[in-house]
């Protein structure tokens, strides 16, 4: 299983586009590349997706255990050629004054070595102290090359590499350039989706084009570890006789927040997911269940309100008992009206509240929830409480009437501070992005609630 973790020494130091160079040119060589990406994000890792051709799965210590970290990391990496990792932040930040949620502490976990992807800017001698006293920092994190990123050109690249092959032992892997090529255009939440972006593809073969140019593959694959990880095979949730349920999911430009691991969970659990198109779609597939995930559903908020056919399809599919989960994105489509910039679009309106956005995030960061009686799902663990996520620069407003909520927030914002998940017959609506982890198996749970509705 060899396998690279790609860090920085700060964020913005453009990891995420060297990493998805990285995938796309390994990729582009006949190589099976596995990517990963630290920590609770969507945006980064369907743009690794698509480099590497292969589904990226996310490893977060705030919902996953250790155990669950490995086994993800040996289950999706059983049939690569080579795993890429990409961090978050800097090597060694993380909420934790111990560091132990770190990038560091994730490649300590999985044995992997680190590759340090530098922002060179304004650096010469100074880059040595630099690299050895993130070297020395711990030294259980195996630094095993240096990749300079923001380079003035190729005088101060070669500078650059006589400091750290005079002053240090770590091979300096490649040097990439400033080039406006290497940018991806951003968003309020990080760069534009790639499921947004029609140029994506072009845009990736671009960078992976620079990049195998100005790194060493050679070099980058030789520093990748082959040591073995001990892990446990994911197990299928339900028993070989359970009905298979027709869930469908949105899919398109407008809402596209999935993690690759929840939905696999849902199959497992016995899910037929039924993939429709929120955008030019008119009616619902024939299905059991619908699940609405993240998304920008504000950057398409006249293409949703025009569809109106499908729009009455939900709400009367919803209002007549549909089991239905919708996070975030989905939930803000399921409102009345959205409004954003003086601009505003009527949504499907089973929601009684209008969805406001604004200029500064409204929740940000992780979550905890302790579920409430009004919670909808079959659960062995009453009023559990469990990691999840939000990232939302919206807010509901104009709520009508008393609403139940299927959780409390112990730490995050949710929808007023106080409560998420909204329950309205037999949909479940929240702000929160859950993870289906041994915290909180919700997939299993949501199939056993649409099998429950049904029988």
């Amino acid at each position: 299983m060899p396998r690279l973790l790609i860090s920085a020494a700060h964020k913005s130091s453009g990891k995420t586009t060297v990493s998805l160079g990285l995938c796309a040119a390994l990729a582009q060589r006949g190589l099976r590349v596995q990517p990963f990406k630290k920590g609770p994000d969507y945006i980064d890792p369907m743009w690794l997706s698509l480099a590497a051709g292969r589904a990226c799965h996310n490893l977060d210590f705030y919902c996953m255990s250790h155990e669950e970290i490995i086994n993800s990391v040996g289950h999706y990496s059983a049939d690569a050629d080579i795993s890429l990792i990409e961090g978050n932040k800097g090597l060694y930040d993380g909420l934790d004054l111990d560091g132990s949620n770190s990038n560091a502490a994730l490649a300590t976990l999985t044995k992997t070595p680190v590759i340090l992807v530098l922002d060179a800017r304004g650096m010469t001698r100074g880059i040595a102290p630099l690299i050895l006293g993130y070297q020395s920092f711990d030294p259980e994190v195996q630094i095993a090359g240096i990749i300079l990123n923001q380079l003035g050109g190729s005088r101060h690249e070669a500078k650059l590499r006589s400091v750290i092959e005079h002053y240090t032992d770590i091979p300096v892997i490649g040097g990439v350039h400033r080039n406006k090529s290497m940018e991806i255009v951003e968003r309020h939440l990080g760069l534009i989706p790639s499921n947004e972006d029609a140029s994506a593809f072009n845009k990736i073969r671009e960078i992976s084009n620079l990049i195998s140019n100005q790194v060493d593959l050679e070099l980058l694959l030789a520093t990748a570890s082959a040591e073995p990880l001990s892990f446990s095979a994911l197990q299928t949730d339900t028993s070989a006789d359970a009905t298979t349920v027709k869930i469908g999911i949105a899919r398109d430009a407008a809402f596209g927040f999935y993690y690759p691991d929840d939905l696999d969970a849902l199959v497992r659990a016995g899910a037929e997911l039924v993939p429709f198109n929120t955008l030019t779609d008119t009616r619902l597939p024939d299905i059991d269940g619908l699940f609405i995930g993240g998304g920008f559903p504000e950057s398409h908020m006249q293409a949703l309100a025009a569809n109106t056919s499908l729009k009455t399809a939900i709400r009367d599919a919803i209002n007549n008992g549909l089991p239905a989960y919708a996070e975030c994105g989905g939930m803000m489509y399921l409102t009345r009206r959205l409004s954003w910039n003086d601009r505003h679009a009527e949504m499907v309106g089973v929601i009684p509240a209008d969805t406001v956005m604004h200029a500064r995030p409204q929740g940000r960061g992780y979550v905890r929830l302790r579920e409430t009686s009004a919670a909808p799902w079959p659960t062995s663990q009453p009023q559990a409480e469990f990691a999840a996520h939000e990232f939302h620069y919206s807010g509901l407003e104009n709520i009508s009437g008393p609403l139940s909520y299927a959780y409390e927030v112990t730490r995050g914002y949710g929808i007023d501070g106080k409560n998420d998940g909204i329950v309205i017959n037999k949909l479940l609506a929240c702000y929160s992005h859950m993870r289906d982890t041994d915290q909180h198996h919700w997939a299993r749970r949501f199939i056993d609630f649409v099998r429950m509705a049904g029988s």
